[in-house]
């Protein structure tokens, strides 16, 4: 059986939210992720077309009434906060929201800058406080090389399926208000 980029993405979607929910119960207080916690959300960032796609189709279930509050927000709202953070710190768009926030709050392992530098481990600073990060156990650390590879390959897919140019990011605020 053959499976869309975008059912692809929502089984990554899915695996990433399983390995957050994981981590989560494994690790208990030293994780402080939790709903209206929005510390991740104090900035505007891009999507790949295939985030934004899945973002847009969540936007239109949506009732017009909220749909035309976020394109607001997103217009009109602090360029230093995310869009799709309503007043209680909640995410208007969660079960379609992208990747990185998917992620956000997890050790996360990537590659620094230098090639010739070991690979560094980092989290939400509210998380795993005054604990060495490399010292927790692999099994509840994301690989962001990894993650941002099927990312890109999903949405490479995704764009010659739709025959657009591949690799375009979109800006969130430019998906919620309509003009992305």
């Amino acid at each position: 059986m053959h499976r869309t980029p975008r059912e692809r993405l929502h089984e990554l979607f899915t695996k990433v939210d399983a390995f957050f929910a994981s981590a989560s119960a494994r690790h208990g207080e030293r994780m402080a992720c939790r709903t209206g916690c929005s510390d991740c959300c104090r900035r505007r960032f891009s999507v790949t077309s295939i985030e934004a796609d899945a973002i847009r189709e969540a936007l239109a279930a949506l009732p017009e009434a909220d749909r035309a509050a976020l394109a607001e927000r997103a217009r009109a709202g602090d360029p230093g906060v995310c869009p799709a953070l309503d007043g209680e710190g909640r995410c208007a768009i969660y079960a379609a929201r992208p990747l990185i926030c998917r992620t956000h709050g997890l050790p996360i392992r990537f590659a620094p800058a230098s090639e010739r530098a070991l690979p560094v481990i980092d989290a939400c600073p509210k998380n795993f406080v005054g604990e060495d990060l490399h010292a927790v156990e692999a099994s509840s650390v994301l690989d962001q090389t990894t993650l941002s590879t099927v990312l890109a390959a999903l949405d490479m897919a995704h764009a010659d399926a739709a025959g657009q140019p591949r690799g375009q990011r979109v800006a969130i605020a430019a998906v919620l208000s309509g003009e992305g």
